[in-house]
């Protein structure tokens, strides 16, 4: 096992960004292309006509193992790499900060801030540690990197690999001090990297939904001084006190010991306005809201905050009252659309539970009107008081399968059927937003999305809005709370035998064990179990969509599927996001140990590329100075990791 002291090995120096003699060197200097959070490359050195010739020219292993002696483990392989002057910077799983050069993958330095230490049994369940990016920010002629872990943020010189020590207290600063209650390290996280504007560097916040007690960390947004790490301001997701906009949607004051609502997945960016666009996740508890009645802003919601200052300029509510843990965490795109002859500075927000929200960036006016419309309310569950209205999108069309019944079990074989509606028939079934049950609700989408943090990307060739989603079920089961652990409070949560979180309190104090499905793995509703869609930005329409990966080798060689003609494509697990290009393609990882090449336009498989372990991250692209353009993509998770690097042959 590998273990690297916190300072930094250098291997080799770094080259200063210029124009190679063979072709203009493309950088990839966030980790979704651009702070718009657009992915999309304008290179087409990788086309249609070629793109099967790619392979794989070089991979590189994080090399982390598990440390049972600090109750830490590798988590999966997320993070995708920043390319600037001509070197890939990207942290790993225990956020080891690493430079390889571009061309060649070969390691540069590496910065080891032992986040590991740490402990981290609140906010990583398991002790998995996983981190998506990292940020920079141009000093004159100095390159400084920014990392976000655990409960500080670092300045490190990406010229040596080494902590710059004017930057807060020698090199970094703590995150979890002005939040107005206790901050219990353990409970407290980062995993989505920083957006820098101008001399500020600015974070999010993650509490995990298994602490579910009063006064939890509300979620926040902070500004930090690039230079000095000293901190400028701080934005609640929750309001923190009676005459805050938003108090009045916290009946009984529940403002006052509520928590989360958290900023875990990736914010974005408009340099230009300097507009900072926030995605929320669900207050605590995620599954019960009978301590929090109300619609509880800015919960799960998509907030337009003023870079410089903090202040809120506008803000839309994507789920009142959440039960459903439909967190918002893609990070927003934005895009320049045209709608019935209108040029339109848009935000999109992709969400989990399948819809597509497309406001002004400025003035936070829906393109197309967002209605709300009544939900079913009715509950068993003592305490609770779900919201009657819910917004729905008018265009674009979920993109999605939204609600079940029992015409969605699946159906490829009779027996396979008999089962699924064996199954089907134990839980709460309904449409979009029922509510969580005693008996067990099933809710479509599942905990997961929809989409997830891996987003969308926008092409400006064809207007279109590209994303994965997961096509799954997953139970929604309440019981009442023994009371067994410490940092769970409520009266009643989801740690059930059909409830979605069962998976992250096992082993501890009150985990109960989960109901296995008659079906084992093989999913009870019918393929595909993962699609790709392309959503038409300028027309609110879906243009295409596809399958997404052969699906799990598990289910295909499952023996109730021994012997049945399945699909080619019944959709793979994992994976994330998707990256379009110039070259007429859009690339997604997938959990089958392929990335795949669709036509952007039309949705035609065009390549799959093998993978040695499943996608962890989205893809990225650039072009180095020797004029060759690479495709590289984080995979794997724990000891089995790498990103891997394509190209064309030399």
């Amino acid at each position: 096992m590998r273990i690297l002291c916190a300072t930094a090995i250098v291997l080799v120096a770094l080259a200063p960004g210029a124009l190679g003699q063979d072709g203009e060197m493309v950088e990839w200097p966030y980790v979704g292309g651009t702070q718009a959070h657009d992915k999309y490359s304008p290179l087409s050195d990788i086309n249609r006509t070629n793109v099967g010739e790619l392979e794989i020219v070089w991979s590189w292993d994080p090399n982390e193992q598990p440390m049972p002696e600090l109750g830490a483990r590798p988590g999966r392989f997320q993070a995708s790499p920043l390319m600037i002057d001509g070197t890939l910077y990207l942290p790993t799983m225990y956020s080891r900060v690493v430079a390889l050069d571009a061309e060649t993958g070969a390691e540069k330095w590496i910065y080891d801030p032992r986040v590991y230490e740490d402990d981290a049994s609140g906010a990583s369940p398991g002790g998995n540690f996983h981190h998506r990016g990292i940020a920079f920010r141009r000093e004159g002629d100095a390159l400084h990197l920014f990392l976000n872990s655990r409960t500080r943020l670092y300045a490190i010189d990406a010229a040596t690999g080494r902590l710059i020590t004017s930057f807060g207290d020698g090199g970094s600063v703590l995150l979890t001090e002005g939040h107005g209650r206790e901050v219990p390290s353990y409970t407290f996280d980062q995993t989505s990297p920083a957006v820098v504007y101008d001399d500020l560097v600015i974070v999010g916040s993650r509490v995990p939904d298994r602490v579910q007690r009063r006064f939890d960390t509300p979620g926040s947004v902070q500004a930090f001084d690039a230079r000095t790490g000293e901190r400028r301001w701080i934005f609640f997701t929750i309001p923190q006190s009676n005459d805050a906009f938003g108090a009045d949607t916290w009946e009984n004051q529940s403002w006052r010991y509520t928590g989360h609502a958290n900023v875990w997945g990736l914010m974005s960016l408009d340099e230009e306005r300097g507009l900072l666009y926030v995605p929320t996740s669900t207050p605590s508890s995620d599954y019960w809201g009978g301590r929090r009645p109300g619609a509880n802003l800015f919960a799960e919601s998509i907030l337009c905050l003023d870079a410089r200052t903090g202040e809120r300029q506008w803000h839309f509510q994507t789920v009142h009252h959440g039960l459903w843990d439909y967190d918002l965490t893609a990070p927003p795109t934005l895009a320049t659309i045209s709608v019935d002859g209108r040029t339109i500075d848009a935000v999109a927000q992709v969400s989990k539970q399948g819809f597509t929200y497309v406001f002004d960036r400025v003035t936070g006016e829906p393109v197309w009107p967002i209605e709300e419309r009544p939900v079913d309310t009715e509950t068993d569950v003592p305490g609770e008081v779900p919201y009657p209205t819910q917004p729905f999108p008018t265009k674009p069309p979920a993109f999605a399968g939204q609600g079940i019944s029992l015409d969605d079990a699946n159906d490829l074989t009779p027996e396979i059927h008999a089962l699924a509606i064996e199954e089907l028939g134990e839980y709460r079934l309904g449409p979009l937003f029922t509510p969580p049950s005693l008996q067990g609700t099933l809710q479509r989408p599942q905990v997961g999305g929809g989409a997830n943090w891996g987003g969308s990307a926008f092409d400006p060739e064809t207007g279109f809005l590209y994303v994965r989603s997961t096509e799954g079920v997953s139970p929604n089961q309440i019981c009442r709370n023994e009371g067994e652990d410490p940092d769970v409070d409520v009266e009643y949560s989801n740690n059930c035998p059909r409830g979605a979180v069962t998976a992250i309190f096992r082993g501890r104090p009150g985990a109960i064990p989960p109901v296995r499905s008659r079906l084992g793995p093989v999913p009870v509703i019918k393929p595909p179990w993962v699609r790709v869609s392309a959503i038409d930005l300028n027309r609110g329409e879906i243009a295409w969509q596809m399958p997404l990966g052969a699906g799990s080798r598990v289910v295909r060689n499952h023996p109730l599927l021994r012997g049945v003609d399945l699909p080619e494509r019944l959709g793979g697990p994992g994976g994330r996001g998707p990256l379009v290009t110039a070259g007429g393609l859009v690339f997604f990882g997938s959990g089958d140990e392929h990335i795949y090449a669709f036509d952007k336009r039309t949705g035609e498989e065009v390549w799959r590329g093998a993978l040695p372990f499943q996608a962890g991250g989205n893809p990225s692209t650039y072009r180095t100075r020797s004029g060759r353009q690479f495709l590289v993509i984080p995979t794997g998770a724990g000891p089995d990791a790498a990103l891997v690097a394509f190209a064309l042959p030399s």
